[in-house]
């Protein structure tokens, strides 16, 4: 089941003495936090805290809340995890929320083998790379478009073709 808050970064420490805050961004850009109004504090949503301000900086992300104004109010937020409602984030198509992803089942699209669950995403730079296990072992491919051919987040299928010699029942 899709959760409608989902995690998108943790508030790392402070910024200036107006009550700023840096934010590490769990997202493949950091000006990706730019298209939202609001946070929230909690994955329920009952605590939206409102963005006054959003400007990548490096890795990180510097945001200025709403009635956060000095540094020791800005300080109380150190280390609490920031979530996006689904429905505000705007993604590209073949996109997807890695929480989305966890748990789904992954399939070969040549004979149609079950072949485990992703249980992680790691995000290399290059690609990420999708952890795929099957109740004894972890396989890790690569999520290009090569291997993976279909994702439907709404029936948790993914259907790929792997590279030989990842999975140990191939050639």
């Amino acid at each position: 089941m899709k959760k409608q808050f989902l995690e998108i970064g943790r508030i790392v420490g402070t910024h200036g003495i107006r009550g700023e805050v840096r934010v590490q961004p769990w997202s493949d850009e950091p000006e990706f936090l730019k298209q939202f109004k609001s946070f929230y504090l909690d994955g329920k949503g009952e605590e939206a805290i409102n963005v006054v301000s959003v400007r990548p900086h490096k890795n990180i992300v510097i945001i200025k809340f709403s009635g956060i104004d000095t540094i020791e109010s800005a300080e109380k937020y150190r280390n609490r995890i920031i979530f996006i409602n689904r429905r505000d984030a705007k993604i590209e198509k073949g996109r997807y929320f890695i929480q989305d992803l966890i748990g789904c089942r992954v399939y070969h699209i040549d004979n149609g083998n079950l072949l485990g669950e992703i249980s992680d995403v790691s995000q290399t730079g290059a690609n990420d790379v999708w952890h795929i296990f099957d109740g004894k072992e972890e396989y890790l491919i690569p999520s290009i478009p090569e291997v993976v051919i279909s994702v439907n987040i709404e029936q948790e299928e993914i259907k790929i073709r792997p590279i030989k010699g990842i999975f140990k029942d191939e050639d």
